[in-house]
């Protein structure tokens, strides 16, 4: 690696030997909003959805979900049931549970994360999802410097749309909603999703950095003793790169590129 290491001392990532040695020797991608230009989409059925809960349980009284800032806190890379759970939650607004099979406009956290997922298909299916426009070149550099990728997502989309968008050819394992499903893994910010990743890697935590933009994936990367915690911040006023930092990450990057050229240097 050229230049500093990014890491704080102690961090130790990737090498027996002590902090700072050597680079991570794999790393695990979140995938919307790290490799692919789909949280805005995502952020935006979550209004659709909560807005028309909180319409029918709080009428004029609560103010719109905000698809920025409550987006970030709330919702972003949670499962659809939890991130309805914690928003409701945050706005003192009591909602059975009811049941996954509750359809949209029932007075249950599984409607509204039902009616989430039915926005969710029609904005893909109007608008459609691309990868970054570093996410190829990123992977690529990784794949010359003999770095696994994995990408995860709580998102049952997740391995459909990284296909469509050209990247599966570069990541060695994706895990996505579905497998949390069938193996009952937690979703962020349990590291449940990054564990199981790193290991079908056949990385130890330690020795395997994290890149995620949304303050559960930190804080879920974190909690999983991983070496390296890396924050993507795409806004364009670098909006969340302090909350980034405050929520545990190590480094916080714009893009992709500056990550692989930050940790891997000239190998990537």
């Amino acid at each position: 690696m050229s230049g500093t290491d990014p890491r704080p001392a102690g961090s130790g990532a990737g090498d027996d030997r002590g902090p700072g040695t050597r680079s991570p020797r794999a790393l695990v991608l979140d995938t919307d909003g790290v490799l692919l230009d789909s949280a805005g989409l995502h952020a935006a059925a979550w209004k659709t959805a909560l807005d028309a809960c909180m319409a029918a349980v709080a009428g004029e009284e609560e103010p719109p979900f905000d698809a920025d800032e409550e987006y970030r806190r709330f919702v972003d890379g949670r499962p659809r049931y939890e991130g309805a759970a914690a928003f409701l939650t945050a706005r003192g607004l009591a909602l059975p549970a009811g049941t996954p099979g509750d359809p949209p406009g029932r007075a249950t956290i599984w409607a509204v994360a039902a009616r989430k997922e039915l926005a969710f298909v029609d904005l893909l299916r109007d608008e459609g999802v691309a990868a970054f426009g570093d996410s190829r070149p990123a992977l690529l550099g990784l794949r010359a410097a003999d770095v696994p990728c994995a990408a995860v997502s709580a998102s049952r989309h997740a391995r459909q749309l990284i296909r469509a968008a050209g990247l599966a050819d570069l990541l060695a394992v994706i895990v996505d909603g579905e497998d949390a499903a069938r193996l009952g893994l937690a979703g962020k910010p349990d590291p449940a999703l990054f564990l199981r990743a790193a290991a079908l890697l056949g990385a130890r935590p330690q020795e395997t950095a994290v890149a995620e933009d949304a303050l559960a994936g930190v804080e879920a990367a974190r909690r999983g003793g991983f070496g390296l915690v890396v924050g993507v911040d795409r806004t364009a006023l670098r909006r969340t790169a302090a909350p980034l930092s405050e929520q545990g990450a190590d480094l916080v990057v714009p893009d992709l590129t500056t990550l692989v050229r930050s940790v891997w240097g000239e190998r990537g």
